[in-house]
């Protein structure tokens, strides 16, 4: 089978186009991940797709697709995707607030690949400087978790464009976690990646807005919060931690992640930042009903974060 009749679904002209149902979509990235797709017909669908915006369904059938081809085993209690690209962001508080999480005695997974970033952003550079990987907390990189998924991503580069790729991979949840936290630059995405979760059947799921796009809360800003908790859809909002105009990411205030991590250096605002992160990711996990509780074990969990043993979830 060839991409030909989707690409036909999707673009046949005025009037007569029509987006695709789940199952299609599914199908049509079954032909790509099968890599019977002409590279011709692939960047026609994907860019139609683009130009047009992409439904709940097609998000929701790609990611069925995906996942598919993934071993289903749970290795993890929390799906922690990043790929946010840009140079809008700053040192990656938010691997803090996942190794809290993983103190607490979840299994975290952290996956993904991110681009067009400086060194102070870098994720993988981040996790080498502060050696926290293991015990509870794991981190993937996408080319090594599936290198076609890689290549899809990067045909940002040839297209000069982002493509649904992007918002896939954060739903994809590749080691069947029972809960997901996800960060979007863009905020109707936080709608889009909600409502495609419930027709896959997803449980527990939290997106925000997050800084440069990642799960990662800004504590002087209220946070608006999208997903699923039980299976319910969330729309709520956490209020700001802070009364502070300072943005997440000043670029004439880099953040000595590590030293922050040691307590060699302090910063109030950047630990807010951990400290909210966390705690938005433990209510996902039901590790407390309220996020006046989950924000208490994170302040507990940071303040102690050098004086104890990973705990019992």
């Amino acid at each position: 089978m060839s991409l030909a009749p989707f690409v036909r679904i999707v673009a046949q002209g005025k009037g007569r186009a029509r987006a695709l149902t789940q199952e299609e979509a599914s199908e049509a990235m079954g032909v790509i991940l099968a890599e019977k797709a002409a590279p011709e017909a692939l960047g026609a669908l994907l860019m139609v797709l683009r130009l047009r915006g992409e439904t709940d369904a097609e998000i929701a059938g790609f990611t069925a697709a995906l996942r598919r081809v993934t071993p289903a085993d749970q290795q993890a209690d929390l799906d922690w995707p990043c790929y946010a690209a840009g140079r809008s962001r700053g040192a990656p508080l938010f691997v803090l607030a996942a190794k809290l999480v993983a103190q607490a005695g979840y299994r975290v997974a952290l996956h993904g690949w991110n681009s067009h970033q400086g060194s102070q952003a870098d994720l993988r550079q981040a996790l080498h400087r502060l050696q926290i990987v293991g015990d509870g907390l794991t981190y993937t990189p996408l080319e090594e978790l599936n290198p076609l998924a890689f290549d899809l991503l990067n045909l940002r580069d040839t297209f000069g464009l982002r493509s649904c790729i992007n918002t896939v991979l954060r739903m994809w949840n590749p080691f069947g976690a029972q809960a997901s936290v996800q960060g979007v630059f863009h905020p109707s995405y936080r709608g889009l990646q909600s409502r495609a979760a419930t027709l896959l059947g997803d449980q527990n799921l939290l997106v925000i807005k997050g800084g440069g796009g990642e799960f990662e809360r800004n504590p002087a800003k209220d946070t608006a919060l999208f997903g699923l908790r039980q299976g319910v859809e969330i729309d709520a909002l956490a209020p700001a931690l802070l009364e502070d105009s300072r943005r997440l990411h000043e670029p004439d205030h880099a953040i000595d992640i590590a030293a922050l991590w040691s307590g060699a250096e302090t910063d109030g605002f950047a630990s807010s930042c951990v400290i909210g992160t966390a705690a938005l990711a433990l209510w996902t996990q039901g590790a407390a009903p309220s996020l006046t509780e989950t924000t208490a074990l994170a302040t507990d969990l940071w303040t102690n974060r050098h004086s104890q043993s990973r705990r019992s979830s």
